[in-house]
């Protein structure tokens, strides 16, 4: 069974958890992952940029932060490890490509589970392995809604 903590800072509490809680484990189905806990921190662009610059050295908010853990076993659940979304990125970005936030928001929450997942990747272009495994794990989950 595949948990899913989600929780937020300097924002009002988004309530998404139930239908994020399960697309969330919708996407670990679809990859064969079980007994993965995973946290999801939705924060603002001051949160995020801090840590951005922290961890990744640049000075700049961002979408998404994954954060990966060891993955090792305790009482058969792999603790993964944390994504970090800004909610006002992500809004932005949805703007910005003309998406619904919906979609934006599934499409940043399937980035960072295949982080986790030890998938990564060098650029933004599309044919990318990982960005490839995103945009198909998208079409498969589309018809769920999240926001």
């Amino acid at each position: 069974m595949n948990v899913i903590e989600i929780s937020y800072t300097n924002l009002p509490e988004l309530k998404l958890d139930i239908p994020l809680q399960k697309f969330c484990v919708s996407v670990l189905e679809r990859l064969n992952i079980n007994n993965w806990e995973i946290s999801i921190l939705f924060c603002d662009d001051v949160t995020i940029k801090d840590l951005n610059h922290r961890y990744r050295k640049k000075n700049e908010p961002t979408d998404i932060l994954s954060f990966c853990q060891d993955l090792e076993s305790v009482d058969n659940i792999i603790y993964a490890g944390d994504i970090i979304i800004s909610w006002e990125t992500i809004k932005y970005h949805a703007d910005i490509f003309n998406v619904a936030l919906d979609e934006e928001l599934k499409r940043v929450v399937i980035h960072g589970i295949l982080h986790l997942n030890a998938m990564d990747h060098q650029t933004n272009l599309k044919d990318e392995q990982m960005l490839l495994l995103q945009e198909e794990l998208l079409k498969d989950v589309s018809g769920e809604r999240i926001v």
